[in-house]
């Protein structure tokens, strides 16, 4: 079984920098919570790592695919609980696909296999708070 492990340093106020493979993510909080805004905040981070699985499991997919995309973004919509912890209550993630005659079915099952089966942010995130999703095409 393979491993990660990371180490995150505190260098001022509320800031934090994790090196990762040779990138540096800095974390902080908002001017108007005390912070100096010099990175996103950690939940925040979890959507982002959440997105980018997702996502690559689909660009593969539709490579393999021959589905040549134009333009693809992942919006997730997450409900925050209002008392702490405040954590995520509910993900709905948004595939925004935009082509030429883009291929709707292929598209759905690619989304569909890196939602029920491969990304494994998404699994982890299903094991504690509703996720849904859907496919949204718009064709050139």
């Amino acid at each position: 079984m393979a491993t990660h492990s990371i180490q995150t340093n505190w260098r001022e106020n509320n800031i934090f920098d994790t090196e990762i493979d040779g990138h540096t993510v800095t974390i902080d909080i908002p001017g108007e919570s005390g912070g100096d805004n010099a990175g996103p905040g950690p939940k925040k981070l979890l959507l982002v790592a959440a997105a980018g699985c997702t996502g690559l499991d689909i660009v593969t997919m539709a490579r393999k695919m021959r589905i040549e995309l134009k333009k693809f973004d992942i919006r997730i919509q997450a409900e925050v609980a209002d008392e702490h912890p405040k954590q995520y209550t509910s993900l709905h993630v948004i595939y925004d696909f935009e082509g030429d005659d883009l291929p709707r079915e292929k598209l759905e099952r690619a989304c569909k296999l890196s939602f029920d089966t491969y990304c494994g942010v998404l699994a982890m995130y299903k094991k504690a708070v509703p996720v849904t999703y859907e496919v949204v095409i718009k064709n050139r």
